[in-house]
């Protein structure tokens, strides 16, 4: 059954109604009096196009609810009492100096060969591959780190409607559509859980001007994605948020919700920062390269270190804040044959 473009833009709409709905916390939709009980909706918008290309990672949309603070973890009224044991029993849940959030996302990535105009299969090129999921985060905030736990299960395939997203967006745009989507990826569950660390490490240069360190490193295991990462950002600006970076779309990335009073984003005042930022991953296990878990597919040979090297500038007016970065992606397979350049589009509001 096709899936037209007025199911998709229903089916958006509603997603982002029900991530608007409130976590728990404030119900009024006024501007939060302080960070501890400010929700954040955050809206990602990853693209190629702004590398003037349309291959390898060419798309990719995301929507983040975050629950004002918590206690604790069992606490959140969105995740089940049965739940409540096991949640407490991991890893930082009992540390009565740490405040707590929950955060409920979904998202779909799309993944295409560089020639997205021939219908046979491009055995030296990346495979077709869509990924529809959905992702609860735990996060854990002592001080100036943060801890976050996010699990994501999704699925890997026609289910996860690539190509319907690609093609029917470029059919409304009046662009060409891309033609060998019938050599994708086999339908298959997708699981992840992934664990972050990042730190956050500033100075006050006086008369509103700020610069801050964020450093991080974590893992992520699972059938879609196993790897190990580490890097870092820097920034520069009037009124620095107090959160912990500007992440971009990916397993246990960053919170990017107010920590303190004195953020922009809480007290209604004006701000701006530039930032640069890395992210390094030893891989061992992806499935947009490697190919379906269990069955035979169209595979790459996967590079097993790939980097990412990020700039971009970010705006705080009221509430919101849109930031965009532009990112320097290294080869991930053998047969590629440059670095790949993308946007990130990220949109927030802190209430």
């Amino acid at each position: 059954m096709k899936v037209t473009v007025r199911k998709l833009c229903c089916a958006a709409v509603l997603l982002l109604a029900v991530c608007a709905i409130p976590v728990s916390g404030r119900a009024d939709g006024h501007a939060p009096n302080s960070a501890r009980n400010a929700r954040t909706l955050i809206l990602y918008f990853e693209n190629d196009l702004f590398g003037g290309t349309d291959q390898y990672y060419t798309n990719a949309v995301r929507v983040t609810a975050i629950s004002p603070d918590l206690v604790n973890w069992a606490e959140s009224r969105d995740l089940p009492d049965m739940l409540d044991n096991a949640i407490m029993s991991l890893p930082f849940a009992g540390d009565d100096d740490a405040l707590y959030n929950v955060s409920l996302s979904l998202g779909q990535s799309i993944y295409t060969p560089s020639d997205t105009q021939a219908r046979g299969l491009q055995e030296d090129d990346r495979p077709y591959a869509g990924f529809l999921y959905g992702a609860v985060g735990l996060h854990a905030k002592k001080g100036r780190r943060l801890d976050t736990l996010e699990f994501t299960l999704g699925v890997v395939g026609p289910y996860a409607l690539g190509e319907t997203a690609q093609n029917e967006v470029h059919s409304l745009r009046h662009l060409k559509t891309a033609k060998g989507w019938d050599n994708q990826l086999h339908n298959e569950p997708g699981l992840m859980v992934a664990w972050e660390r990042t730190f956050r490490m500033n100075k006050e240069l006086g008369t509103g001007w700020d610069w801050d360190a964020l450093p991080h490193f974590g893992a992520t295991a699972g059938n879609v994605m196993t790897y190990a990462n580490a890097g870092g950002e820097l920034r520069f600006g009037w009124n620095l948020p107090s959160d912990f970076g500007t992440s971009l779309i990916r397993a246990g990335g960053g919170v990017g919700a107010p920590t303190s009073d004195d953020d922009p984003r809480v007290n209604g005042d004006f701000g701006f920062y530039f930032f640069l930022g890395t992210d390094v991953r030893g891989v061992a296990r992806n499935i947009f390269l490697d190919g379906n878990t269990f069955v035979q597919s169209h595979h790459v040979e996967k590079k097993n270190l790939v980097a990412d090297i990020n700039g971009g500038i970010a705006f705080i007016i009221g509430g919101w804040r849109i930031a965009y970065t532009h990112v320097v992606r290294t080869e991930e397979f053998v047969e590629q044959d440059k670095e790949q350049h993308f946007g990130s589009l990220q949109l927030s509001y802190s209430f």
